[in-house]
């Protein structure tokens, strides 16, 4: 087999698998909600699933807040995000695998053009846009998949802007639980 045609069936396994694994995630959405029994490996895991997902967002932020609340926030944070930052690899492997499907998205087209300009800074957009909630991230993972940026470097960039965003929702959860239960100790 050829290398370009290597590379295609490569690429279309990849993205059967993204597909495959999100389908899994939204049927079985009510088990995968069970995984908070597991506490940090739970949230961990959890993340994974609500990250892992392209098109059908499932509630990772608003969990890590509620987990926030219940368990040590900073564990909560740790494991949420790097939680998330695993699950944003779906979004990588798009990127390496389907290309084709994005490339006429005209945002992916200037981001994935600007990535590979500036690959330096590039890192520093994807912490970025990990940490800012917002759905442009999956653009992002896919921009590097595409660009066949280092796999490891994405993992440390993403988990340092996931990290950091988690730390603030769970310290939220923290302190919305402790300031509403103070009121009721008066």
């Amino acid at each position: 087999m050829t290398r370009p045609k290597h590379l295609t069936t490569l690429r279309i396994l990849a993205l059967v698998g993204v597909v495959t694994f999100i389908s899994v995630l939204f049927i079985y959405k009510n088990q995968v909600k069970k995984l908070e029994e597991y506490g940090f490996v739970g949230i961990f895991l959890l993340s994974i699933a609500a990250n892992a997902t392209i098109i059908i967002p499932l509630p990772g932020i608003a969990f890590t807040t509620a987990m926030g609340a219940i368990l040590n926030p900073f564990g909560v944070a740790i494991a949420s995000g790097l939680g998330a930052a695993l699950g944003e690899l779906s979004g990588y492997v798009a990127g390496f695998s389907g290309q084709g499907v994005v490339e006429r998205v005209t945002l992916y087209n200037r981001l994935t053009s600007w990535m590979s300009v500036h690959q330096t800074l590039a890192y520093g957009v994807i912490i970025l846009l990990a940490f800012v909630p917002n759905p442009l991230f999956d653009l992002a993972g896919m921009a590097s998949g595409a660009l066949k940026l280092p796999i490891w470097k994405f993992l440390v960039a993403c988990s340092i802007g996931k990290i950091l965003k988690m730390l603030i929702f769970a310290y939220a959860g923290y302190y919305s639980i402790s300031w509403i239960t103070g009121l009721f100790d008066k």
